[in-house]
């Protein structure tokens, strides 16, 4: 009977207090760690717009390889996946086109990429007005260029 009764308390649960505490430490730690997260998902979406960049003059070296000019203005970003209809006509189109997954990405923050060309520093310009998708800004809101990326 003795270890009857014992099991009974040992399965009794957590008192009020004990849930007061636990509730309270985990408040506080999401205190603590939510302002680190929030400022870390910034500098990942401007890390990632850098990359996508990098990876659209990757893609635009080997369409002029291939083809011997850069696509215009008008063509856009969209003659790295399919061949343009217009203006300059790529003789030597890469089949399945020079981007992955057959699509041009928008930038971390669901805007397009600009894209001109020729550029106003060098073959071509492209940007990411970033989070607020507007010329100028400073951090997260700032543009992220292919000719100013480190």
């Amino acid at each position: 009977m003795e270890g009857f009764r014992k099991s009974i308390r040992d399965s009794r649960g957590f008192t009020l207090l004990e849930i007061l505490i636990v509730v309270f430490i985990l408040t506080l730690l999401a205190a603590i760690i939510a302002p680190r997260l929030v400022g870390r998902t910034d500098d990942a979406r401007i890390a990632e717009a850098k990359v996508q960049i990098r990876n659209f003059e990757t893609a635009l070296k080997l369409f002029k390889l291939d083809n011997g000019f850069y696509p215009s203005t008008e063509q856009g970003l969209q003659a790295l996946v399919s061949p343009p209809t217009t203006g300059r006509q790529p003789r030597k189109f890469r089949e399945g086109g020079y981007l992955e997954h057959g699509k041009v990405p928008l930038d971390p923050w669901g805007n397009p990429y600009l894209y001109v060309s020729p550029g106003l520093h060098g073959d071509y310009d492209i940007i990411s007005y970033g989070a607020d998708g507007k010329e100028g800004g400073e951090g997260a809101d700032a543009d992220i260029t292919s000719w100013n990326i480190e």
